[in-house]
């Protein structure tokens, strides 16, 4: 057994997090996989990505809010149950609204007000803050043995940490007091309304009243937003709760992974791995790979030329000769990555319980067997530390 299944099987939730672009979702699908051949329990996959790749990878052709169990593939046996979720931005808020609102006077005028669904949409990390409400939710109902989270692509690697005091701090915000001050200053009131007669205008008929309409009874939810805030922050320092930081050897993905697991530390947040995603072999900056090189040069328009024309059919000596001497002569270009690849691995490993690498692989993960060949990749390729 490797070092991978029992990080998995201690732990009740898995935050799969890092820079957009480095396959965070992927993996994440990959780790449910892992945790569905080894645990007998239920396993749940909740994406927010966007662009539906979750979907693909796990063979179904889409999903929702609502946890889906994935298809049985008889190629690739699980002993637990592997479901899988994608965040709904809509279907989360309006879940939100109906859970905190003090009255049902109160939730109804909120759903209706005509800005409601534009305003939920833009808020600052709004993906960020619904992904841990829903944690929070499958947590709380014990459905699930294991909860993985493939966390929304984001330029800030903090901005999954932050997403809840940022809810909590909005409600005591200079904004939202100003958004609401009309309804409680009757002097405010009768000053400003030349100035929204001219808005309205401008704007549009009733748009500023709209919007201070909706903040007023958005206010009236800030109770049980500031408390429920609270408890999921409360969440991410559990014990129960591990982060895996997602990342490639290239310079910002892991300027950004190291950041992210000093943060994690500071904040007494659980670090289980980093995961090296796309990593070529480090046998590739060795001496030996940078002599070879350098011989494939040199005999590239000798023997060597005739030897390797005659294993491929129809093609001559003069063809290949070129070729050989390019492949040697670009080598080096190779060779330098690979060993700034290995300081960054290192670097990494000495942040983290352990690093765990997946390299560069043929073609797009579509199906379980390519979910669970990645799985194995992440078995097999462990640095402890």
């Amino acid at each position: 057994m490797s070092e991978l299944d029992p990080l998995l099987a201690s732990r009740e939730m898995v935050l799969v997090a890092g820079s957009g672009g480095v396959g965070k979702t992927t993996i994440a699908a990959a780790l449910g996989v892992a945790a569905a051949q080894r645990q007998r329990g239920k396993v749940l996959v909740l994406t927010v990505d966007p662009a539906r790749r979750l979907a693909t990878a796990l063979g179904l052709e889409s999903f929702g809010n609502t946890p889906v169990r994935v298809p049985a593939d008889p190629s690739m046996p699980l002993r637990g149950e592997l479901w899988a979720a994608m965040l709904d931005t809509k279907a989360g808020w309006d879940e939100l609204i109906r859970r905190h609102a003090p009255d049902a006077a109160t939730r109804d005028a909120v759903l209706a007000n005509p800005l409601y669904e534009n305003i939920t949409s833009r808020f600052v990390h709004s993906h960020e803050y619904l992904a841990m409400e829903q944690l929070h939710d499958l947590h709380a109902t014990g459905r699930f043995d294991l909860v993985i989270v493939d966390t929304p692509p984001s330029r800030n690697a903090l901005s999954i940490l932050d997403a809840p005091s940022r809810m909590a701090d909005f409600f005591g915000s200079r904004l939202l007091r100003w958004l609401t001050v009309p309804y409680r200053s009757r002097l405010f009131t009768a000053a400003s309304k030349p100035f929204y007669q001219v808005a309205d205008r401008v704007l549009g008929s009733r748009f500023l009243q709209d919007i201070a309409d909706f903040f007023v009874l958005f206010q009236a939810m800030e109770p049980g937003f500031v408390r429920r805030a609270r408890e999921v922050e409360d969440l991410l320092v559990d014990p129960r709760t591990a982060f895996i930081v997602v990342t490639t050897l290239e310079t910002a993905p892991s300027h950004e992974a190291r950041f992210l697991a000093r943060e994690l530390a500071r904040r007494h947040m659980s670090l289980g791995a980093i995961v090296a995603n796309r990593v070529l072999p480090p046998g590739l900056a060795a001496r030996e790979a940078s002599r070879s090189a350098q011989a494939l040069v040199d005999r590239a328009h000798g023997p060597l030329a005739r030897d390797v024309a005659r294993a491929l059919p129809g093609v001559s000596a003069k063809a290949v000769a070129p070729v050989l001497a390019q492949v040697g002569a670009q080598f080096d270009d190779l060779a330098m990555v690979a060993a700034a690849e290995s300081e960054r691995r290192a670097e990494l490993a000495a942040l983290a319980p352990m690093l765990l690498s997946v390299p560069w692989l043929e073609g797009d993960i579509h199906d379980l067997a390519g979910l669970a060949a990645l799985a194995d990749h992440l078995r097999d390729r462990i640095d402890a530390v």
